[in-house]
């Protein structure tokens, strides 16, 4: 990238080296997500939409909002709009396999409680993915103390998780008989979560790098394509906490292009991004 465009912008307002470095500094810490170079052009223009919201006309008056008395709340609006929120219902199906043929059978059938955690969620397709596969995998779901957590960094994202509101299109992913099963059609655009599915998950907003007020045990941790924008240091770090929540032989799922492998031993690897708690 030449200097001429590090320092201008495509568009009226410049995001010159300084103004990037210190946001990049703000987002690092108040999320842990590392933005590199690579990430110059994603930041601008989506920070230019918050700009142009506010009616700022430069970074530097944006910084200086962010360091004072109401920057508690934008902060959390810019990270909300970083936040590359890229999902799908049952989006790396066979995790969704692995969870209802082989793990949901082998649980104890003496206590009967279950408690997983999709750990960010983002717009709600993994934990309602989660619900019908526990639907279909346990016929005596009822008679089961289950409960699904979701949690994301990003306030809109939780939002519309526990809305349960998509398009049609989006729906498509979802296998035609739990389609048929748990999702209700609004219209000719839009379709719903229906009851027994939003009655199993509890959304709520969380900062993976902030206390954590669930005391566990998990029997699975959702956790994909999450860790990818965190330097080494934090994963190793979130994966140990990962490890402390789970029950002794607990499951840990991560994304297709992440890996335990040099971060954490901790954990066997059973394939295909699936891994089971070991200490």
């Amino acid at each position: 990238m030449s200097t001429q465009t590090a320092e201008a912008q495509v568009g009226e307002i410049p995001l010159t080296s300084e103004d990037f470095r210190a946001i990049v500094g703000l987002v690092r810490d108040a999320s842990g997500i590392v933005l590199t170079d690579a990430k110059r052009e994603l930041v601008y223009s989506r920070l230019r939409r918050r700009l142009r919201a506010l009616d700022i006309d430069s970074f530097a008056a944006y910084r200086a909002m962010l360091d004072g008395p109401d920057g508690a709340a934008e902060r959390v609006r810019m990270i909300n709009a970083i936040t590359t929120n890229l999902t799908g219902f049952f989006r790396e199906g066979h995790h969704f396999q692995y969870l209802g043929d082989e793990m949901l059978p082998r649980l104890p059938r003496t206590h009967r409680r279950l408690r997983i955690w999709s750990a960010g969620c983002s717009s709600g397709e993994e934990p309602y993915s989660i619900a019908m596969t526990l639907h279909r995998a346990m016929p005596d779901l009822r008679e089961w103390d289950a409960r699904i957590l979701a949690t994301d960094i990003d306030t809109d994202m939780v939002a519309h998780g526990a809305a349960g509101r998509y398009q049609m299109q989006r729906a498509g992913a979802i296998p035609a008989e739990l389609r048929r099963a748990h999702v209700r059609r609004i219209d000719d655009d839009m379709v719903e979560m229906r009851p027994e599915l939003k009655s199993l998950i509890t959304f709520r907003q969380l900062n993976l790098l902030g206390p954590w007020p669930m005391k566990g045990p998990f029997d699975a941790i959702f956790c994909r394509n999450v860790v990818i924008y965190f330097d080494k240091p934090t994963q190793r770090a979130l994966f140990d906490r990962y490890a402390d929540l789970l029950t002794p032989d607990g499951h840990l799922f991560v994304g297709h292009s992440e890996t335990l492998h040099n971060v954490t031993s901790r954990f066997r690897h059973l394939g295909r991004t699936i891994h089971r708690r070991t200490s």
